[in-house]
């Protein structure tokens, strides 16, 4: 039996807040509802068997072999593009690895990572690669994909060398600073992109309809923006495998294309894809110099 998604959410946070004493509202906050329907969520967990109630709620091994199916198992970072818009910081570093207020960008996405038990970390690597061997003396675990294209391809090309490991992956783009670590988590439902909603943005967005994504674009209304957090089911990683490359070979300027295309614009009719809301303050973007200097000052000189 498959849960329903606002039965995965409650679940998903009592997993990870159990023993903490959590009250009703305190979920109901965590998960932007009102307590009425979160109460309603836990009753039928309660019902299903797959929480038990001592001093708190708590999973039960029947809820834990419901949970499994959805862990999240791999996460692969996109890490080789060349940052031009952060000149003159990118010229000797990789965009990932210049430092914002004292830690490397990547690394705040990375400890989210470990955070969460996601071990499988593959980083895709390209402009000034061999700086990033510098993380394997915190992160022994990462594997290195060497992406010779970077230069030559847009981030498709990335795609194109991890098309056949994106199943139970999230996939990253590294340039992200991640404020709000709660956001990567053990578990997902279903292929998602990370989104938060805006009256009106110039930059790439979601037109949603009922947590569904239906368009991707450039400037919009009453949408969400977009950000490269992504995760990939068992049944979208199998299209992307094949949707990748045939967008990266047989497409017109296929090699141009960006990799979240693939799935949100040219071959869209085979993906259902939820949108992950997240909200103010969770995710930073960093694209220009002078946004960096904004959030943090030493560089400000």
């Amino acid at each position: 039996m498959k849960l329903k998604q606002d039965q995965f959410n409650v679940l998903v946070l009592i997993e990870k807040y159990q023993g903490s004493n959590y009250s009703i509202g305190k979920y109901a906050e965590v998960l932007h509802m009102n307590k009425e329907s979160v109460q309603c969520i836990i009753n039928e967990l309660l019902n299903l068997e797959l929480i038990g109630q001592e001093d708190d709620y708590i999973v039960t091994l029947k809820g834990y072999r419901w949970l499994e199916p959805y862990r999240v198992q791999k996460a692969v970072f996109m890490a080789a593009g060349f940052g031009s818009r952060m000149v003159p910081v990118t010229l000797n570093t990789p965009k990932p690895l210049i430092k914002v207020n004292g830690k490397r960008i990547i690394d705040t996405l990375l400890d989210a990572v470990l955070a969460v038990g996601i071990t499988d970390i593959t980083i895709v690597r390209g402009y000034l690669g061999e700086q990033f061997d510098v993380l394997l003396k915190k992160y022994p675990m990462i594997k290195f994909i060497e992406n010779p294209t970077y230069n030559e391809a847009n981030n498709i090309g990335s795609a194109f060398l991890i098309k056949d490991i994106m199943d139970h992956a999230y996939v990253l783009e590294s340039d992200l600073v991640l404020y709000n670590p709660e956001i990567i988590r053990k578990y997902e439902y279903q292929s998602n992109y990370m989104g938060k909603y805006v009256d009106e943005t110039d930059d790439w967005c979601f037109d949603v309809v009922d947590g569904h994504i239906k368009e991707v674009n450039v400037g919009g209304q009453n949408c969400f923006h977009m950000y490269g957090i992504s995760y990939w089911d068992s049944e979208s990683a199998k299209k992307m495998s094949t949707d990748i490359a045939t967008v990266y070979n047989m497409q017109p300027d296929g090699k141009q294309k960006y990799w979240d295309e693939v799935s949100l614009r040219f071959c869209k009719e085979n993906y259902d894809i939820l949108v992950r809301p997240v909200y103010e303050g969770d995710i930073i973007e960093i694209d220009t110099y002078e946004e960096l200097k904004e959030v943090d000052s030493i560089y400000d000189c």
